[in-house]
């Protein structure tokens, strides 16, 4: 009988599960779809609900499909998206579907406690300033907008502690989610409750914080039943999705970056002293020890599934017809095109933009458009506009203290090589693809595996299980004409932000 690791990822369009042996091979996976909710201008929510049940079709899918059995797998870690506000009753039911990390819904709740309280005074406490996207503003709008229901709320709980909940019954908080609390001290990671009084919290609302390779309970037998795990198997807190890919690409040292190229975009420096800026992102790694100053951007590889969805109709026909995938056209196309798209620059603000500019009312933008421009050129800029973005954040990063030499990407944008050779020649790094598509499930995997003992350390877990796959050098005969451009980028934001606020 092996021994084997599962991980389970609660992505923004769909869950993954994965399991893993110990070297880090990927022995099955499922994926599980469901839908993102837009009923106003500004929303974005999800059941969670629908993602307890794509993991359990997903989990049976595996044990049904493959010769795995129950009893191999030794553990279950869990990664989630960021900033959820998953409101349960005492009985453990949700309340409301829970606003994610694009709603914005709650932009004047935090400007009036923003004025209330003082930035500077929540930002000293939580390292993180008070925005929309953060769970703290959602869970004031509850109590605006539903003022009995609020009443009820026993709990709120992050996208992983909400399934690590339905696994086990136990009510936690990983310690690397809190930081979409801003009653969470993110220098001593620790609930602050005068902190959590004055923005209006109640303290009873917050679980208690663990570590996030901590054991926080064994399968149930109604979970067993919904799920078809064994009860009894061991199952950890688990931490945010970009975390967990951080770990599973192999950065838990100081300098250590990942590039984040699922749904969001964006990149984690691995820290060993705090460093914080409000135009950024920080939180803890689910390595102890550690932090992650981040830049989440809204724009990542979502513009190119919404350029694909909408403009690669001739392309889908052609794959339906038996060329290659949809995507694969489009990257072909645009690697015709020159380096800076011959003028034509892309403001990937598809949803409002988080970090370094933190403008709820920013749009997406193509610039320099004229008769030449292409469907490749379209695509290219689409993938430049996301580069610039990250170097951005980057730079921004550096400013405050924490830089980074080499990039370990992640996410299906990774499995681009055009766009992946794009991001090294903005930036300026050089990148380092590991197994891509599964690093984020395996970090996750990976914390339950040094939860039981199946590693003796992480440096041991990222020897084992980690392996990289290619190399990206960034090619500096380009550098002046994304230099050129990426002023372009920065000038055509600037330029337009009073509009934007208009509009």
């Amino acid at each position: 009988m092996r021994d084997l690791l599962l991980g389970i990822d609660i992505g923004t369009s769909s869950c993954k599960v994965s399991v893993f042996s110990k070297d880090g091979k990927d022995i099955a996976s499922q994926t599980g779809k469901y839908i993102v909710s837009y009923p106003h201008p500004g929303w974005a929510e999800q059941k969670p609900e629908d993602w307890w049940k794509s993991v359990c079709d997903s989990i049976q899918g595996i044990l049904k499909d493959t010769d795995i059995s129950p009893q191999e797998i030794k553990g279950v870690g869990i990664d989630g998206q960021s900033w959820s506000a998953i409101a349960i009753d005492k009985d453990g039911r949700v309340l409301f579907p829970t606003p994610i990390w694009m709603d914005t819904r709650a932009g004047d709740i935090c400007d009036e406690v923003n004025r209330r309280v003082g930035e500077d005074k929540i930002f000293e406490v939580a390292g993180n300033a008070l925005q929309p996207s953060y769970t703290t503003p959602k869970v004031l709008w509850y109590e605006k907008e539903y003022p009995d229901e609020y009443k009820r709320i026993d709990k709120i709980l992050q996208s992983n502690g909400y399934i690590a909940y339905k696994l086990t019954g136990a009510v936690t908080q990983d310690v690397c989610q809190g930081y979409g609390w801003h009653c969470f001290n993110m220098k001593t990671g620790s609930w602050d409750t005068d902190m959590a009084k004055a923005l209006g919290i109640p303290v009873s609302f917050l679980p208690d914080i663990v570590n996030c390779d901590t054991i926080v309970g064994k399968v149930t037998e109604e979970a067993s039943r919904e799920s078809g795990l064994a009860v009894g198997t061991p199952v950890v807190a688990g931490g945010l999705d970009a975390a967990c890919g951080t770990l599973g690409a192999g950065v838990i040292n100081n300098g250590d970056t990942q590039e984040q190229g699922g749904q969001a975009g964006g990149m984690s420096i691995c820290t060993d002293t705090y460093h914080a800026d409000p135009r950024l992102i920080l939180s803890y790694h689910v390595v102890p020890d550690r932090w992650l100053l981040q830049g989440g951007t809204t724009g990542g590889g979502g513009v190119m599934r919404w350029f694909e969805s909408e403009f690669a109709g001739e392309e889908r026909m052609k794959e339906a017809a038996g060329d290659e995938s949809s995507l694969v056209q489009l990257n072909v196309i645009a690697e015709k095109v020159s380096p800076g798209c011959d003028g034509l620059v892309f403001l990937p603000y598809m949803s409002g933009e988080r970090t370094p500019i933190w403008d709820t009312k920013a749009k997406g933008v193509f610039y320099g458009i004229d008769f030449s421009k292409t469907k490749g050129h379209f695509v290219r800029a689409c993938m430049e506009g996301v580069a610039y973005s990250l170097r951005h954040n980057l730079e921004v990063a550096e400013k405050a203290g924490a830089s980074s030499d080499v990039l370990r990407a992640v996410g299906g944008s990774a499995n681009s090589r055009l766009w992946t050779q794009i991001k090294a020649d903005v930036t300026g790094r050089e990148i380092i693809v590991p197994a891509s598509d599964t690093a984020t499930t395996l970090g996750a995997a990976m914390l339950a595996g040094k939860a039981i003992g199946m590693y003796s350390s992480y440096d041991e877990a990222v020897k084992l299980a980690v392996r990289d796959t290619r190399k990206h050098e960034p090619d500096s005969s380009v550098k002046a004409s994304y230099d050129k451009a990426y002023e372009t980028y920065l000038s055509v934001y600037e330029d337009l932000k009073g509009l934007m606020q208009r509009t």
